[in-house]
């Protein structure tokens, strides 16, 4: 005996699936409780003096700072360039290596921190 499916509930079961599969594609990180930012949200990055932290400021005016695993001096001379490889161009806390761009040193992030909140929002 053959029982045919109906094809509405053949896709919606498939966007369902498909839905499923894009959020866990995006939001791995967020769900395991890490801190992650938005490439295309970020502003303007600036080192710490010391080579320890980054500051991050974001288009919807808030602040966050990265406390990088280790000393990363070269970084206040030199900048850094990063490939994010996740489909929701995202940063997020102990995941990414950076490279300082003239003298090839890699660094790691650490934990964010946020340091001022989007405009009209309380912390």
């Amino acid at each position: 005996m053959v029982t045919e499916v109906p094809m509405k509930k053949v896709l919606s079961g498939a966007a369902v699936l498909a839905a499923l599969i894009t959020v866990t594609a995006v939001m791995p990180a967020e769900a395991a409780g890490k801190g992650c930012l938005q490439t295309r949200n970020m502003r303007d990055t600036t080192p710490a003096p010391d080579g320890t932290a980054i500051t991050f400021k974001m288009n919807d005016g808030s602040v966050w700072r990265n406390d990088l695993k280790g000393r990363c001096p070269d970084l206040k001379f030199n900048g850094f360039a990063w490939t994010v490889r996740n489909p929701g161009g995202t940063v997020c806390d102990d995941e990414q290596v950076i490279e300082v761009i003239r003298s090839g040193e890699i660094c790691v992030l650490g934990k964010f921190t946020q340091i001022t909140p989007a405009r009209g929002k309380a912390m």
